[in-house]
């Protein structure tokens, strides 16, 4: 049961990841490849404003409003560009701008904050049918079930929510209705940051997140987002899940080695079974 605790754990972690890269292909057609670093930039901003404030909660809620306003400056600037584009020229495109900002800013961290660090949340271990779990597991699953029926809530039952949907169901239709693409594609590129953000601090709970891990953490998001069927939100949940079960089992029996090889097939063997998804 311990084990299944931590895939779950590690999952949820997972599908943060992969949902902040789902959204804004699905709603752009860009591949933010730069979602790694504003993952490990929300830790590092978190770390600091902890030796001023000494409070984590707030720590964490001001990194992430810091990494959603670097979203947003990214998103005004950069994604201009790349949305005077269309199609496949948009993807590549988008490609390419964002992996030079990934570089950019990993360079950035390197200097600035050399070090891996990671956050203690401090909430006590519990036992549970005779199974320890961490502490640091129930607050990432508490708080990634609070996230995910945040974002429910949100698409579901929201205007913005809604008019986000219908931009990446029918945007031709939406524009007649109204909608500004543009804008939507604004606010769920900024939603993204703040995804990644979270995703970021909620991994550092239990490993040590830096600008050497921001790499890694986009790999695993794109892993997970084209498991779960690159566009499809529900797909990404889903796959971050099943992932983290995987990993987490096979790491345990096997080795992390073999665990992140069977990640990598997991996705090549999802590619193959839907190639329209990806084309």
């Amino acid at each position: 049961m311990e084990f299944a605790i931590d895939g779950i754990t590690q999952g949820l972690v997972l599908a943060l990841l992969g949902l902040g890269i789902t959204i804004v292909f699905g709603l752009g057609g860009v591949l933010n490849l730069s979602i790694g670093v504003f993952s490990a930039i929300a830790v590092v901003i978190a770390i600091e404003l902890l030796g001023i404030t000494s409070s984590l909660p707030l720590s964490v809620v001001l990194a992430v409003v810091a990494v959603t306003g670097l979203g947003l400056v990214v998103d005004k600037s950069l994604l201009s560009f790349v949305y005077r584009s269309e199609g496949e020229e948009r993807v590549l495109l988008g490609i390419f701008v964002t992996l030079g900002l990934a570089t950019l800013l990993d360079g950035l961290l390197v200097i600035a904050r050399p070090s891996s660090y990671s956050l203690s949340v401090g909430v006590p271990s519990t036992t549970v049918l005779g199974a320890q779990i961490r502490g640091s597991s129930i607050a990432i699953i508490a708080i990634s079930l609070a996230v995910f029926a945040g974002l429910y809530y949100f698409f579901r039952r929201t205007y913005l929510g809604r008019a986000m949907r219908t931009v990446l169901q029918d945007e031709t239709g939406a524009v007649l209705c109204g909608i500004s693409p543009r804008k939507m594609r604004t606010l769920v590129f900024v939603l993204s940051a703040s995804i990644a953000a979270v995703a970021g601090i909620l991994y550092s709970f239990t490993q040590q997140v830096g600008a050497a891990e921001g790499f890694e953490l986009t790999i695993l998001a794109l892993i997970v987002s084209i498991v779960g069927g690159v566009t499809s939100i529900v797909g990404a949940v889903a796959a971050g899940l099943v992932l983290g079960l995987i990993a987490t089992f096979t790491s345990a029996y096997v080795g992390a080695y073999v665990a992140e090889i069977a990640l990598f097939a997991a996705a090549i063997v999802a590619l193959l079974l839907q190639p329209e998804q990806v084309a």
